[in-house]
C-alpha cells in the first residue's frame, strides 16, 4: 500500500457511508461470522444514525438523538468496527485496492462497501445560499430547523411536495408555524403516488392550514443581512416566511466511483449480487442502480431503508461466500400528523387504479395494477392490507378480479 499523506492504513473490509445500508453491512458481515478487520468511513462527525426521523420524529421533538442512533456508540467498538468520522473518500485506486480521503490520508482494503448515500439537490436559483435555507438530510439540517424554530420563526416555505416536504410541513403545523407548499408539477407526491394519494393528502395539508400552491416554480429566496425573508414564485408573487424547507430529490453520491472508472450514469451499477463493475467493490442503497425484479426488471434506484438494509444483507453474504441474489420486495412508509402511509411494491408502469375503501374514512388503500394484475398497495391506515399485500406481491401474482380488490370486507390474503 501506498504510504504517502498524513496517515495510512488498512482494513480487510472497508464501508463508505454511515447511514442504514453501511451500518447493517457492518452488523451484518459479523452476524455471518466474519472475523477480520472492519473499517466505516463518514463523512458526517456522528456514529451511525437514522435518517428518516429527521423530517418527523426527531424535528417534532418526539425523538431524542440516542433514539435514532443506529446502535450505541459503543456498540461499534464492542464488534471491533472502527469509525473513521468526519472524513470521506476523495479517490479510489481499485487496482492498489486504495482510498484517498478528504485529509490525503490513505486507506487500504481487500472488499469495498460503497455506501455513500445521495446527496440533497440543491436550489440553483438566487439567494440559494442565504441562511436559513433547510434540506433536512442531516442531523445538522434538523437542528438548524429546531434552533430556529426556537429563536422565533413561525412562517416556512416548503419548496418541494414529496414526502420529504410533506412531513416537514406537517410538523412544522404541529409546532404552531404558518406553512405554504410550494410544487412545481399540479399535484401533491406526482412523483411516487397516484392521483388518489395526492387528492387525499393535499385535502389533509389543507385542513390543517397548509397553504398550498400547485403548477409553481420559485425564481428566486430573497434576504435581508444574509438570512431568508421571503420567496419569489415565478408569477411575480413573494411570499413572507422566516425559513425554507427544500425536498426537490437527491443526487447519487457516486463521483469517485465514477471517477475510478465503474458503469453509471443514474448513480451506479451494480449485479445481482452488488458488485460493481470494479473488482472487490460493492454498493448499497439509495445510491446503487440494479434491474429490480419488482419493476419488470427496470434498472432503477431506490431510496428507502429498506433497500438500503436487504442490499446490505446480500453484500455481507457474499464476502461469506454465499452468494445470494438480491431480490426483495421494496417498501416505503411516511407519518404525516395522525396518519400513516404504508407502501408495498413499486407502481412504476401502472396502468390503472383500485380504490379500495373510502378515503373519507382516512382509512383506505390504493391498489396499482398493470395488465390486471396487482403491482403495489398504497396503504393509509389499513395495516392488515399492506401486510397481506406484501405476501400477495412476494407470491408474484397473476390476474385478479378488481372486483375483489376493490371490496374492503374480501381479505386480501384469500386472493393468494
Amino acid at each position: 500500500m501506498s504510504e504517502t499523506g498524513p496517515t495510512s492504513a488498512s482494513a480487510d473490509v472497508v464501508i463508505v457511508g454511515t447511514g442504514h445500508g453501511g451500518a447493517q453491512a457492518a452488523i451484518a458481515l459479523r452476524q455471518q461470522g466474519h472475523e477480520g478487520s472492519i473499517m466505516m468511513i463518514g463523512r458526517e462527525a456522528h456514529p451511525p444514525y437514522e435518517r428518516p426521523p429527521l423530517s418527523k420524529e426527531y424535528l417534532a421533538g418526539d425523538k431524542t438523538w440516542e433514539r435514532i442512533m443506529i446502535r450505541p456508540e459503543k456498540f461499534w467498538a464492542e464488534k471491533g468496527v472502527e469509525l473513521r468520522l468526519g472524513n470521506g473518500v476523495s479517490e479510489i485506486d481499485w487496482m492498489r485496492h486504495e482510498l484517498t480521503l478528504l485529509d490525503g490520508s490513505k486507506i487500504g482494503y481487500r472488499k469495498l462497501i460503497w455506501s455513500g448515500g445521495a446527496d440533497p439537490r440543491r436550489l440553483g436559483i438566487p439567494g440559494a445560499n442565504l441562511k436559513g435555507i433547510f434540506y433536512v438530510r442531516d442531523r445538522r439540517d434538523a437542528d438548524g430547523m429546531m434552533d430556529a424554530l426556537e429563536r422565533g420563526a413561525r412562517r416556512a416555505v416548503v419548496i418541494g411536495g414529496g414526502y420529504i416536504g410533506l412531513e416537514a410541513a406537517a410538523v412544522l403545523r404541529k409546532l404552531d408555524c404558518e406553512v405554504t407548499v410550494v410544487e412545481m408539477q399540479d399535484r401533491l407526491l406526482a412523483r411516487v403516488a397516484g392521483p388518489a394519494i395526492s387528492e387525499f393528502y393535499a385535502a389533509e395539508h389543507a385542513r390543517h392550514g397548509v397553504d398550498i400552491r400547485l403548477n409553481q416554480g420559485v425564481a428566486e429566496v430573497i434576504g435581508e443581512d444574509g438570512h431568508v425573508t421571503g420567496v419569489l414564485l415565478d408569477n411575480g408573487e413573494t411570499l413572507v416566511c422566516d425559513m425554507v424547507i427544500v425536498g426537490i430529490g437527491i443526487v447519487p453520491a457516486v463521483g469517485p466511483l465514477i471517477v475510478a472508472g465503474a458503469a453509471g450514469s443514474n448513480g451506479v451499477d451494480v449485479d445481482v449480487f452488488c458488485r460493481t463493475t470494479l473488482d472487490d467493490v460493492f454498493a448499497i442503497g439509495d445510491c446503487a442502480a440494479h434491474a429490480n425484479p419488482f419493476a419488470d426488471s427496470a434498472v432503477i434506484r431506490l431510496e428507502s431503508v429498506q433497500n438500503a438494509n436487504d442490499m446490505a444483507n446480500t453484500v455481507a453474504k457474499a464476502i461469506m461466500g454465499d452468494k445470494q441474489p438480491y431480490h426483495a420486495l421494496p417498501w416505503f412508509w411516511s407519518n404525516q400528523y395522525d396518519l400513516k402511509l404504508q407502501t408495498a411494491g413499486l407502481n412504476i408502469g401502472y396502468d390503472d387504479t383500485i380504490v379500495r375503501g373510502d378515503p373519507a374514512t382516512r382509512k383506505f388503500t390504493v391498489v396499482y395494477m398493470k395488465e390486471g394484475r396487482p403491482i403495489a398497495f398504497d396503504c393509509v391506515g389499513t395495516m392488515k392490507d399492506y401486510v397481506q399485500g406484501r405476501k400477495l406481491l412476494e407470491s408474484e401474482p397473476g390476474k385478479i378480479d378488481p372486483a375483489l380488490l376493490a371490496d374492503p370486507q374480501v381479505p386480501i390474503k384469500e386472493m393468494m
